[in-house]
């Protein structure tokens, strides 16, 4: 076990769901459910096909002998036809017709868009589940004024609320996407060496439209609408790009949010969760370092450079089909899936157990609030008589000597004080105090929370009930 590579994906980050869409028995399982899916309208179709050898491989549809399979492929070195020996072992009267008129990519590229679909549909749970618990957060935290940044540099005051549906309207984007991929994903079908379905023509006696039911018949039988209109030996490479940009575009979503986090971490303000036995530096007892963050962000660096991946395959294949696409496949899509699994339930883990220090960022917004109350200021001292210009000039020599005893003294910021000895503004200090309600400046954010929940969330949320309550491992 500890004297060869194991993928951390697999050890240390993606869910056993996630692993099992993507492991062998799924994959030879689904290859039989395919030659059973073909055998079944064959026979449908008038070709000499019983009943009794479609029953025979449905006998068998899951005890694989993978041994016999891994001991022929060594000899055969074509691992499509040594399950089909295999499987024939198993099923002596209906060897002669398991994949009978089909090329290798009848089983390995509908296998391929079957697994890409069933993880995409598992992806969208633990998005949706993601959507649900950050709307909760948000909704909670709507009314909670906070200081928001522009360049990292304070600007007008937002509410945390409203600051986490900039997070959650990303993670829409990406359901949108990623719906509207599911809905398009088409089997290959039956399409043959070059993708002319001739070995099918040849089978049905030159009957075209058994060729073309022999598609739909498939795909009806394997949970699908239809097929792919037209194609070489292989589906498009272009699916496995569109299937790893929509992974890719939830990494971006995931890491922007990892990132503010952090950085409102760093600002004492929002931490992810911190186990009481959790160790967050080997050397510096007192850290507790964003560990979940940072590993979103890990992994969701290796997402949007797998994407890259099957961008180079599809744009290099020749003609009806090169192999030079295979052994990519065989990493980079699973690893994208897998990684991005990994991604959303730290995502769920974090927003789960996300800790506010409501008095902290109470504490940095009304530091910096006198210089963002000074418009309110001016214009209430405009109404009591001062001049709009004077006032103006005033407001910025001040603003700039609390910013120098502030930066250069260390000191608490006093623009108010500053004001109140002035008398251009004939204003005491405790008028002044009065307008220091954090909640005057946050415009609409706690009505943008609510119609952002109840326009936008709220549908989704009830259209995917069924799937909600997830909760997610951490292995490590």
């Amino acid at each position: 076990m500890y004297d060869k590579y194991q993928s951390p994906l697999s050890e240390r980050y993606a869910s056993k769901e996630m692993q099992y869409i993507f492991s062998p028995e799924k994959k030879f399982k689904t290859w039989r459910r395919l030659w059973i899916a073909l055998a079944e309208t064959e026979h449908e179709l008038g070709l000499n096909i019983t009943q009794e050898q479609i029953d025979e491989l449905k006998a068998h549809k899951d005890d694989i002998n993978f041994e016999e399979a891994k001991a022929r492929e060594k000899i055969v070195r074509h691992d499509v036809m040594s399950h089909v020996y295999a499987y024939g072992l198993q099923c002596p009267n209906a060897k002669g017709i398991i994949h009978l008129g089909a090329t290798s990519c009848y089983v390995g590229d509908n296998t391929d868009i079957i697994i890409m679909t069933e993880a995409l549909k598992l992806v969208r749970v633990k998005l949706v589940n993601v959507i649900d618990r950050l709307s909760r957060f948000a909704d909670e935290y709507k009314a909670l004024p906070t200081l928001a940044f522009t360049h990292f540099q304070p600007a007008q005051p937002t509410t945390v609320g409203k600051r986490a549906t900039l997070w959650l309207n990303e993670l829409v984007l990406d359901l949108d996407d990623l719906n509207y991929v599911i809905d398009s994903m088409k089997m290959l079908g039956s399409k043959g060496t070059t993708g002319t379905q001739a070995s099918f023509l040849e089978l049905f006696d030159g009957d075209h439209e058994k060729c073309k039911l022999a598609d739909r018949m498939i795909a009806k039988k394997m949970g699908f609408e239809s097929c792919y209109p037209v194609s070489g030996q292989t589906y498009s490479r272009k699916i496995d790009s569109r299937v790893l940009n929509v992974l890719a575009g939830i990494a971006q979503s995931a890491h922007k949010f990892s990132n503010d986090i952090r950085l409102l971490q760093h600002l004492k303000e929002i931490e992810e969760p911190f186990e009481k036995t959790q160790i967050g530096s080997s050397a510096m007892a007192y850290k507790r370092n964003p560990m979940r963050c940072e590993r979103m962000a890990s992994l969701a660096d290796y997402v949007m450079s797998d994407a890259m991946n099957p961008m180079l395959v599809a744009s290099t294949q020749w003609f009806e089909r090169t192999l030079d696409d295979s052994a990519n496949k065989r990493l980079s899509i699973p690893e994208g899936f897998l990684a991005i699994d990994g991604i959303l339930d730290l995502y769920l883990n974090v927003v789960d157990g996300l800790v506010v220090y409501d008095k902290v960022i109470t504490k940095h917004l009304m530091a910096e609030l006198p210089f963002m109350a000074t418009e309110n200021i001016m214009m209430d001292a405009v109404k009591a008589g001062g001049d709009r210009q004077e006032l103006h000039e005033r407001i910025r020599e001040l603003s700039m000597e609390a910013g120098r005893n502030v930066k250069q003294e260390g000191k608490e910021n006093n623009l108010l004080e500053l004001i109140a000895a002035d008398p251009a503004f004939n204003m005491s200090l405790e008028e002044l105090q009065k307008t220091m309600d954090p909640a005057k400046y946050v415009g609409r954010s706690k009505e943008q929370v609510e119609e952002f929940i109840a326009d936008v969330i709220a549908p989704i949320l009830e259209e995917y009930k069924d799937c909600l309550g997830a909760k997610a491992e951490i292995n490590v």
